[in-house]
């Protein structure tokens, strides 16, 4: 019997929903339970697949194939367990269920309404697939008193009352704001927003308070008192130095065992947080330090690149390093010389984007690594890049470009209008819709025999989630081999290209698919680990 934790906010956004809810799965896991975690999101998007980073921040990308919400990655990053499509649920897609159904005439004339039909498809959702599992948390996207969000609550609520007794719970993660001028910490705005969670029929079981500094017991106790929650149920949940030091700090304030006591398991076995430890030695007790300049297009916005950052970290835990990030807009490389940025950093990654914008700069920082044997690290648009600046200065193919930023010049990278998807092929037109129209989701490259990716992945076939719609033409592989620049991975048709790389190079890689959405702090990916190794070692020449 699975049991629902229900995770809310309140007061302000940003508070750290996601990562909450990934920290109170992996202390379960820690106890030996089967954890599924799933987001809720209030927009009526179908998805974020089309959103601007700006605006949603990273897309993140399941194996099969789903264009979801970042929190999934915080999920996936602490319990391992792998996201698909079946955890992450929008407005839209809801909406488009239930109006399909009614234009079939599924609902044999009747009026379709909020209640009963989109809160029962959100039950629906929620209670999908959960047989083989001890708990599911639902994250519920937003804040409490959102309109978009009403719905959520009410199927919630719905739900809950559904269920047998000590079968849910309800956590509300809430803001305990320091008043600097008054000396205090308020309470005031979390009362507020319990009281607006319990005007909807929500009655919270354990509230989650962020705060940058202790919550003095007689705050904790006007809290429950006006919260109607335990005092124990009053959990702090303050700043950390590093995040994958959350697990650590929610069990030493009780959280675990507040959880498990709200559905009556107080004989729970204890946790194994050795693997945290692990982690955590790593993270604070580096022995050396690199540098590595990302050189992206929304280098402004931290989000979007959010599994970028963190697979960087897990790098650097796998080679007992710190990892510092330089964050440079490759518009910039574009009006000045790229040297005067990148001389002293030990490693260059260009990551994945979408447009004109900026794709200059990035190239310009493909053959400041390449001509200056600093490694270098592609990944999607970043290896696209990669291959036009070789095609430019290796193989003398002066115009080189993608159809991408238009149909002028020599097109090496071009829209791909069909590849196969296991049995199935998968057919695209230049006009068509740009929803979920990519090559989304987990696939196989086959890697050639003696290449360093061999060597770092210690396999010859891999699989690696995808999110693109260009792809490099394959008709040019002979003449960029002929120069240095080696295909070392492709697709098992042997049509798509999915690696390259520069033998002759301490470390040249451009990977078409996106490693950092496998990266686990616990378990590094190995071009991750393998790329900082290679950043050590080129600190160690400077």
């Amino acid at each position: 019997m699975a049991r629902y934790i229900f995770i809310t906010g309140g007061v302000v956004s940003s508070l750290g929903k996601g990562l909450a809810s990934a920290a109170i799965g992996a202390l379960l896991q820690a106890r030996g339970y089967k954890v599924r975690l799933r987001k809720l999101d209030p927009y009526l998007n179908v998805d974020p697949g089309t959103m601007s980073p700006y605006q949603h921040g990273e897309v993140y990308v399941t194996d099969d194939g789903a264009e979801t919400d970042l929190d999934l990655g915080h999920y996936e990053r602490f319990t391992g367990v792998p996201a698909s499509r079946g955890d992450n649920v929008t407005t839209g897609q809801i909406y488009r269920d239930i109006l399909a159904k009614e234009r079939r005439g599924d609902y044999l004339g009747g009026t379709v309404q909020v209640i009963p039909h989109v809160t029962d498809a959100i039950k629906n959702f929620i209670q999908t697939d959960v047989d083989d599992v001890d708990f599911v948390l639902c994250e519920i996207g937003g804040t409490v008193g959102d309109i978009e969000g009403l719905p959520y609550f009410e199927a919630i609520r719905q739900l809950s009352n559904d269920l047998s007794r000590q079968q849910s719970i309800f956590v509300h993660l809430t803001l305990l704001p320091y008043i600097p001028a008054a000396g205090e910490m308020k309470t005031k705005p979390t009362q507020h927003s319990v009281k607006e969670l319990r005007s909807i029929g929500i009655q919270p079981d354990i509230l989650l308070c962020r705060c940058d500094r202790p919550i003095p017991e007689g705050e904790k106790r006007k809290i429950a008192l006006f919260c109607n929650v335990p005092e124990s149920a009053v959990i702090e949940a303050r700043d950390v130095d590093n995040i994958y030091a959350v697990p650590h700090s929610y069990h030493a304030e009780g959280l675990d065992v507040e959880v498990l006591a709200a559905f009556g398991m107080q004989d729970a076995p204890p946790p194994d947080l050795s693997v945290w430890d692990e982690v955590m030695t790593a993270v604070r007790e580096p022995e050396g330090e690199v540098t590595i300049a990302v050189v992206g297009k929304y280098t402004e916005l931290k989000e979007a690149y959010k599994s970028l950052i963190e697979s960087l970290q897990h790098g650097g835990i796998a080679n007992n390093v710190a990892v510092n990030i330089e964050w440079l807009d490759a518009q910039v490389f574009e009006r000045e010389d790229a040297a005067s940025y990148l001389e002293k950093v030990n490693g260059i990654l260009v990551p994945g984007g979408f447009g004109e914008r900026g794709a200059e700069g990035k190239i310009a920082a493909a053959n400041f690594a390449r001509t200056r044997d600093v490694p270098y690290f592609g990944i999607c648009f970043g290896m696209q890049m990669a291959v036009l600046e070789a095609a430019r200065n290796m193989a003398g193919i002066r115009d080189a470009t993608s159809s991408e930023f238009g149909l002028t010049g020599t097109n090496l990278v071009g829209l791909m209008t069909e590849w196969a998807s296991g049995e199935v092929m998968e057919r695209r037109r230049q006009d068509g819709d740009l929803g979920g129209t990519m090559r989304l989701g987990a696939f196989e490259a086959y890697l050639k025999e003696g290449s360093r990716v061999e060597e770092i992945y210690g396999t010859r076939v891999i699989s690696e989630r995808h999110r693109h719609r260009y792809e490099v033409n394959m008709d040019y592989r002979e003449m960029l081999e002929g120069q240095g620049l080696v295909f070392s991975g492709v697709s098992p048709d042997g049509v798509l290209p999915e690696i390259v790389e520069i033998p002759a190079h301490p470390w040249y890689i451009g990977v078409q698919f996106h490693p950092e959405l496998k990266s686990r702090p616990f378990a590094p990916h190995p071009l991750f680990a393998s790329f900082v190794e290679a950043a050590l070692a080129q600190s160690r020449l400077v």
